[in-house]
């Protein structure tokens, strides 16, 4: 089973809240809330794959991120590799250009929303913030 790689960007406003957004209900873990984000493509930095993401999913150009943490997760029918970075400045209003919902939410209210097993280490490490 090949190892999928995954850029997830952890977005924080003034008030501390972070930005998630839901997964279409036809995606793997479909309806779930997630932090933003997407593969890694064949030759792509996750750098360069999170400013992607960002930009077709929210509308946003990164302007500086940073390293947060590495998640690995086994779900049985795919591995994952998160990439996790921290977004501490970008440009534009985050809207959900492919129709997802989107919340911006205090750590601590999340830990009762529904989210991929994967994510749930990077909850914690906020929570730990």
């Amino acid at each position: 089973m090949a190892l999928i790689t995954v850029a997830v960007g952890i977005l924080t406003d003034d008030e501390g809240r972070v930005l998630v957004t839901r997964r279409a209900a036809s995606a793997h873990q479909g309806g779930l809330w997630e932090f933003p984000g997407g593969k890694v493509e064949s030759g792509e930095s996750v750098i360069d794959a999170l400013a992607r993401e960002l930009k077709e999913e929210l509308g946003l150009e990164v302007e500086h991120s940073e390293p947060f943490m590495v998640v690995d997760h086994d779900y049985g029918d795919k591995q994952v590799r998160l990439e996790v970075c921290r977004v501490l400045a970008w440009r534009g209003a985050p809207r959900g250009l492919e129709g997802q919902p989107m919340a911006w939410q205090p750590p601590a209210q999340l830990q009762d929303w529904a989210f991929p097993a994967a994510n749930i280490p990077i909850l914690a490490g906020l929570l730990a913030d």
